[in-house]
């Protein structure tokens, strides 16, 4: 009984070490930058139009494209209304 409790113990302490890695995408934005670095390279998504990511990509190592995850404009339901039978 003694060691699955250690295990247990351990591999809580073993993700409670590691941080939180924070979410890539914001969905926020229909645009995101994705620049390449000596170190490996990041993404931002914090850009409205392709021509703005451009500008800001332009003359480094890096590319625009469009979000996988951007939300878009959320339109309201139209509300249900059943059909009348004839």
């Amino acid at each position: 009984m003694r060691v699955p409790t250690l295990a247990i113990l351990a591999i809580v302490a073993a993700s409670m070490a590691s941080p939180a890695r924070a979410q890539t995408y914001d969905p926020r934005y229909p645009v995101c930058l994705q620049a390449y670095v000596i170190r490996g390279g990041y993404i931002d998504c914090s850009y409205v139009s392709l021509a703005q990511c451009r500008a800001s990509a332009s003359g480094r190592g890096a590319m625009c494209y469009v979000n996988p995850y951007f939300a878009g404009r959320q339109l309201p339901a139209r509300p249900y209304r059943a059909r009348r039978a004839g």
